[in-house]
């Protein structure tokens, strides 16, 4: 608030000024270095089925504020196109397994950008789990594996966790609501303020953002041309291409068991992200699917 304290009175000094003394003097062109404008606002979109009420004025304007954040975050928003392109089908496709809707996607999307990110509370992988509630809901989290990294099992995770989230609350939107700010939270808020819709709920600014964000991904990634993505099929990335090895035991050295299998560990990590260290003793003798590149596959995905 300081900065902007400090910001107001210079902002009424350089609007009242009359003096061309005081106005920048360029030379050259007199195109604009950038032609900005706010993007559309679809007239109409929903969110797991449920109808996004944009005929609110405040409902518009938090949406129009995350489309036009988004459409300006250019070099990310082609990195998460590309990404979409790879991994957006299977999560699609676990989520319609799991009975979850598909507009949850770019919930994940909202989560992580689709990247193996840790945020600074703890909370890591793709769809933002913290430790203990990625135990609670069956993942392995240990120094040597890090299944909030396994995009499948992370994402049956997630899953389960919705649908938990939406048996309480009786809504998609507030189902994603608690994703970000807890199950306890919403109903606190439900609570006091007499409330069960999302649209009508005062949350702090991030649970109150969340949703917007993820709709802003999807009307975004819908119609990318629209806001000004022309991206060609050939500059997306492809699915990753594997055949899996069970392992049940132990692994002295994942780098050997890489180059046993034909590849390296860089490879086996950019495909099995949940591998934290390069060996496995697995105490406990749990059975990991191991995801390896097939021969070829790393040249000709190029191509």
């Amino acid at each position: 608030m300081k900065f902007f304290a400090l910001l107001i009175p210079l902002l009424s000094y350089c609007t009242n000024a009359d003096s061309v003394e005081n106005q920048p003097v360029f030379e050259g062109r007199d195109v604009p270095f950038q032609d900005i404008r706010i993007p559309p606002v679809p007239k109409q979109i929903s969110f797991a089925g449920e109808e996004v009420p944009l005929h609110f004025f405040d409902i518009k304007e938090s949406l129009q504020r995350e489309i036009t954040s988004l459409s300006y975050f250019h070099g990310t928003m082609i990195f998460i196109m590309q990404l979409s392109n790879r991994y957006g089908p299977r999560i699609r496709e676990i989520l319609k397994e799991e009975g979850v809707p598909d507009d949850f996607f770019y919930l994940a999307i909202a989560e992580s950008g689709l990247q193996p990110v840790v945020s600074p509370a703890g909370a890591a992988g793709y769809w933002q789990f913290l430790p203990g509630t990625a135990r609670e809901y069956g993942l392995v989290v240990d120094s040597e594996v890090d299944e909030r990294y396994n995009i499948e099992k992370s994402t049956r995770a997630a899953a389960a966790y919705l649908k938990k989230a939406y048996a309480e609350f009786g809504t998609w939107t507030m189902a994603a609501a608690s994703y970000n700010t807890g199950l306890t939270n919403v109903r606190y808020r439900m609570n006091i303020q007499s409330k069960s819709n999302y649209y009508d709920t005062q949350f702090v600014e991030e649970t109150g953002r969340y949703v917007f964000r993820a709709l802003a991904f999807k009307t975004i990634l819908s119609d990318p041309s629209r806001y000004g993505f022309n991206i060609d099929q050939d500059d997306l990335y492809p699915p990753l291409k594997y055949k899996e090895v069970e392992v049940k035991g132990s692994v002295e050295n994942w780098s050997e068991f890489a180059e046993k299998h034909g590849t390296n560990f860089k490879l086996l990590k950019m495909y099995n992200q949940w591998i934290r260290a390069n060996r496995l003793d697995n105490k406990n003798r749990r059975t990991f699917k191991v995801q390896i590149p097939p021969e070829g596959f790393r040249e000709g995905a190029t191509r």
